[in-house]
């Protein structure tokens, strides 16, 4: 069984995303298959249909959160040996060297990644090119439409 790494940050996340579907989602589901119980024939009921679709929607993410939970590999970054390096956790920022554009990342889990929110997978092409680096190292990622270089302008562990 390998660990999961995540944030804490995503862990929080994950934790309040299964209390919300065990305590506000599956009672409403219940209370909607009871209701389109009452409205009688059940094989010409749509919304009983679409009731029980949902519900075997939120069955199946709680258990997959859950399984999840339990192979959690929790960092805090905070409290990582902080020596400079680019390491799971750590804030990113970075200058194109071609076109000069700066970008910042935060290097997290894969069910935390949010390209639109910053956070790359410690998985993904610019995690691995970036791991192991720090401030001023400059390092090179292979990408589809050829190398990109940047240089690490900072390293942050929040």
């Amino acid at each position: 069984m390998q660990d999961i790494p995540i944030t804490v940050f995503g862990a929080k996340a994950l934790e309040s995303e299964l209390s919300k579907l065990k305590n506000v989602d599956r009672p409403r589901i219940i209370s909607d298959i009871a209701t389109a119980r009452a409205h009688g024939d059940l094989k010409e009921n749509a919304e009983y249909h679409a009731a029980k679709e949902q519900q075997s929607f939120i069955e199946g993410r709680i258990a997959e959160i859950e399984s999840k939970l339990s192979k959690l590999q929790i960092i805090d970054v905070s409290k990582l040996n902080q020596d400079g390096r680019c390491v799971f956790g750590t804030t990113v920022t970075l200058i194109n060297v071609e076109n000069e554009k700066q970008i910042v990342y935060q290097i997290v889990g894969e069910d935390e990644a949010d390209i639109t929110k910053g956070k790359i997978s410690c998985y993904s092409p610019i995690a691995k090119a970036l791991i192991g680096n720090q401030k001023d190292d400059e390092v090179t990622v292979k990408a589809p439409k050829g190398d990109i270089i940047y240089v690490i302008l900072k390293v942050e562990y929040i």
